[in-house]
């Protein structure tokens, strides 16, 4: 006789000690992955900064870093945690940052491509991200060097180093050469 075990909720999930692992959570099924590579974690910083520096300096909203947990589903739970993720301002409740995880989707999701995410894995997250309500999602490739917007309604660009990605709705008026994503330690 097989036993089906009792979805873990997103309260739970938030309890768990931390570990060597990332762990997200599916329809109340516990997901784990090992530490993202450096080129990763490099990506993602950068991309971060940029944004952070764009939102700041216009007070449009928060930027999240990689591992902040955003609660997408209830019963079962899906807790989802992008690399870079932005809210608007006028999303922000009144009561604050909240303790736990972020109430809903961030209006942009940015993901990293790892080098052992497979395509299934990383289009799989972008729909979650915009069935979730994000406006647009960011899928950055560290081995193509480019940036795929995949926007809600069904829009997708992919903007090549020479080219300037542009935040669309989700990020009115950001523009960044897609070069300056993956320049490590060099001067612009």
């Amino acid at each position: 006789m097989s036993t089906v075990a009792e979805p873990i909720t997103a309260d739970e999930l938030l309890k768990m000690s931390r570990g060597e692992v990332r762990r997200e959570l599916i329809r109340g099924e516990l997901s784990t992955t090992s530490p993202a590579g450096s080129e990763h974690g490099v990506v993602t910083m950068k991309l971060s900064s940029l944004v952070e520096q764009y939102v700041a300096a216009r007070s449009l909203g928060l930027v999240f870093g990689a591992e902040t947990g955003f609660l997408l589903e209830r019963d079962p739970d899906t807790v989802r945690a992008p690399d870079v993720a932005f809210v608007r301002l006028e999303q922000i409740p009144a009561s604050g940052i909240p303790q736990g995880y972020w109430p809903g989707a961030p209006d942009l999701a940015v993901e990293v491509v790892s080098p052992n995410d497979t395509v299934r894995e990383v289009d799989v997250k972008v729909a979650g991200w915009l069935q979730a309500g994000s406006l647009a999602v960011w899928v950055v490739s560290p081995r193509w060097k480019t940036v795929t917007v995949f926007v809600a309604g069904g829009t997708i660009t992919i903007f090549a180093v020479g080219e300037t990605l542009d935040g669309g709705d989700a990020l009115s008026g950001f523009q960044c050469p897609v070069g300056e994503i993956f320049r490590f330690g060099q001067p612009a």
